[in-house]
């Protein structure tokens, strides 16, 4: 499912018009700076918990050796903040049917 197909079941299943979905999800999932309610709050350090959906965090990932695929030669890759999801167990238990 992509974007366009996750406003359109919204829309359908909810009686909003396709114009309010698509508010919505942006609202949710944007991720221009300054917009979507889980960007925004990951970016400020905190966690975002849906109950037996899941939470959005972030972690930090150590600086370690790579190497480049075209030549072999070792590079160094930054520590860096990234996003994660962990599945809560409602989700996982739907997921096992």
């Amino acid at each position: 499912m992509n974007k366009t197909e996750m406003i359109a079941k919204l829309a359908k299943k909810t009686g909003l018009t396709k114009q309010q979905a698509s508010d919505a999800v942006n609202a949710i999932f944007d991720t221009d700076p300054g917009h979507g309610i889980i960007a925004v709050e990951l970016d400020a350090g905190r966690t975002v918990t849906l109950p037996g959906f899941g939470t959005f965090a972030t972690a930090q990932r150590k600086a370690r050796e790579g190497r480049n695929p075209q030549t072999g030669a070792t590079i160094k890759i930054a520590a860096r903040k990234v996003p994660v999801f962990r599945a809560g167990k409602g989700l996982k238990e739907r997921i096992r049917l």
